[in-house]
C-alpha cells in the first residue's frame, strides 16, 4: 500500500518525498530547542537528531511503511515542514498515524492543520485504515490542538518510546 502523498496539494502546500538535499533546510527544526522540548531520548546534537530523522524517513520509504512528506510552499518552493502517514506499532497494535512537524519560523500559521487534514482525507478516501491516530506527548498542547482541529479525540494515554503520550483518534465520517 502506498501511504505517501507525493504530488498531493492543499491550498498553500505541495507534498513531495523528503530528499537528502533537504537536510540543511530542515536542520533549524532540530536546532530550536522548542521543537523537541516535549520528547525525551533525542540526541543532544541537532545534526545527529536530524540525521536520525532522515534515516528513519528513508527506511520507512524503503519498507512501505509510509513516512513524512516534505511540505513546500506552492508560492515559493520553500520547505515549511514535514507531514505524513506512518505505520506504527502502539501497545502491540498496528496503527496508521498522522505525523506533523513544522519549522519554527512557520509555526502558528495553520500549516500543520492544513497538511494533517489532507493526510486524513487522503487516508480515508483510499480506505487505508479504519481509524487514524496521532501520538502526542502529554505536555505538547500545540500538537494536541492540531489533532482536535482534525476531529480527533483523546483515545488513551500510554507510553511510547519511553515517553508518556496521548493517543488521539479519528474515524471516517
Amino acid at each position: 500500500m502506498d501511504y505517501l502523498l507525493e504530488g498531493e496539494t492543499t491550498q498553500r502546500l505541495s507534498f513531495r518525498k523528503l530528499l537528502k538535499t533537504d537536510f540543511g533546510e530542515w536542520l533549524p527544526f532540530h536546532q530550536d530547542k522548542r521543537s523537541s522540548q516535549f520528547w525525551e531520548g533525542l540526541p543532544e546534537s541537532p545534526e545527529e537528531a536530524c540525521t536520525q530523522q532522515f534515516d528513519r524517513t528513508f527506511e520507512r520509504y524503503e519498507k512501505g511503511l509510509g513516512g513524512m512528506n516534505a511540505l513546500v510552499l506552492k508560492s515559493n518552493g520553500k520547505l515549511v515542514g514535514l507531514c505524513g502517514l506512518l505505520v506504527q506499532e502502539v501497545d502491540q497494535r498496528r496503527e496508521l498515524e498522522i505525523g506533523y512537524s513544522i519549522l519554527p519560523g512557520y509555526w502558528k500559521q495553520g500549516y500543520a492543520s492544513e497538511a494533517a487534514l489532507k493526510c486524513k482525507n487522503f487516508a480515508f478516501a483510499r480506505g487505508l485504515a479504519d481509524s487514524l491516530i496521532s501520538i502526542i506527548q502529554v505536555d505538547n498542547i500545540p500538537s494536541q490542538k492540531v489533532a482536535k482541529q482534525l476531529g480527533m479525540q483523546l483515545d488513551t494515554t500510554t507510553v511510547y518510546r519511553d515517553n508518556p503520550v496521548h493517543i488521539f483518534r479519528v474515524y471516517p465520517q
